[in-house]
């Protein structure tokens, strides 16, 4: 650990891997102790309190909506100051929130640790991180975003069975507190080590002219129009991420064919992320980001056609989907408007997912209930329509 973060102390911009390598690592942590953790820890925290683990959801998707809110604020302060000291204050912020979490014995408690852990979520969560990557590295920040998101992507892989195990050898409160320990030992000093950024407020700016006003009215139509396309990608995402299984089965597919459909989510996201890295990584993060979008429909059309033997079909197509437009987050904003202004661009842009994240659990799982298999042609549509918003923007719209 400690010759990582000695080698991110000693980098330079133009040395990246190290800080990627940082960077990504304390994201893993970040993610596998927040937005991962009531996957495994709801059924006992909810048991031991008295709760169902459904109050433990809706704390999730709290916390979801309040670092939604601070985006723009903390991205704001990462144009301003950088990131560094930002996203180190956003572990201790996550260790309160764990050991508070921990000391939790009734749902007063339990919020107010979920509260703390929402302001840590948007103080370090992705958003955070590309804002501060692009205060490091500025528009050539894509390949070090994409490096981020493909080693941060195995959070629940990594997680997931950490958290199990703790839990079961030691009970979910002692899992709480081990995790607030790796936030000290680990992901603050990652953290902390990295390079610091000039902030882009004390570059010289030109006049404002009508040129410019032209080029703002652009930005805040482009902005909208990812605002949207980003909403409805977080409502396919978590949505269908949550129920993915009993949709599945909803087509007729086996709990075996969907169990198999499901584990296959998670390689087809870094599949796809590798794919970033390389071939694609060539061209303009619009055309990434529209293949993307497509994904998730053309999924849902095989397993229309083909049945429930195409159910890996439509997992490993709505995977790489979502593993591409997580990159584009970050990549897409970047292109489209330079590093100037990024962290509160961004931060603006991911409110409404941040929302929308929130709430499609219950949207969609209500829309099965009731819709049953019928509900898959919903997030089809909403992936369809996301994609039309996409070929509304071309690479020259702010520039």
């Amino acid at each position: 650990m400690w010759l990582l973060v000695s080698s991110v102390a000693a980098a330079r911009t133009e040395r990246p891997l190290a800080v990627v390598l940082a960077l990504g690592t304390a994201q893993t942590i970040a993610w596998a102790s927040s937005y991962y953790l009531p996957a495994i820890l709801a059924a006992p925290i909810a048991s031991d309190l008295g709760l169902a683990p459904t109050h433990v959801f809706g704390a999730l998707s709290a916390a979801l909506v309040i670092s939604g809110l601070l985006g723009p604020r903390v991205g704001h302060a990462i144009d301003t100051f950088g990131g560094r000291s930002l996203l180190a204050t956003s572990n201790l912020v996550f260790v309160a929130g764990l050991l508070l979490l921990s000391a939790a014995h009734g749902v007063v408690v339990l919020i107010a640790a979920w509260v703390l852990l929402g302001i840590g979520m948007g103080m370090g969560l992705y958003e955070a991180a590309f804002a501060t990557l692009a205060r490091i590295y500025g528009a050539d920040a894509r390949r070090s975003i994409t490096g981020i998101t493909l080693i941060a992507g195995f959070a629940s892989t990594l997680g997931w069975p950490l958290t199990t195990w703790l839990a079961s050898e030691y009970g979910w409160r002692a899992a709480c507190q081990v995790w607030a320990a790796i936030h000290i030992c680990l992901a603050f000093p990652l953290n902390l080590s990295l390079p610091r950024a000039i902030p882009l407020d004390q570059q010289p700016r030109p006049d404002p002219g009508a040129s410019q006003r032209s080029c703002r009215q652009s930005e805040t139509f482009a902005m909208v129009l990812l605002a949207y396309m980003f909403a409805a990608a977080s409502f396919v995402s978590s949505g269908v991420s949550a129920i993915l299984p009993t949709m599945l089965v909803a087509f007729g597919a086996t709990p075996a064919q969907a169990l198999l459909a499901g584990a296959l989510v998670g390689p087809a996201q870094v599949g796809a992320r590798l794919l970033e890295a390389g071939w694609l990584g060539r061209f303009h993060p619009l055309l990434s980001a529209r293949l993307a979008m497509l994904m998730n429909p053309i999924g849902v059309v095989a397993l229309i056609l083909g049945g429930p033997f195409l159910a890996s079909t439509f997992a490993v197509l709505y995977g790489a989907g979502n593993g591409i437009i997580t990159i584009a987050r970050g990549t897409l904003p970047l292109a489209l408007f330079g590093p100037s202004g990024f962290g509160r661009r961004v931060g603006m842009i991911s409110l409404p997912s941040r929302v929308t994240g929130a709430l499609a659990p219950l949207a969609l799982g209500m829309m099965v209930e009731h819709f049953g298999s019928s509900a898959l042609w919903i997030s089809a549509l909403a992936s369809i329509s996301a994609f039309f918003a996409l070929l509304m923007l071309r690479t020259d719209q702010t520039r």
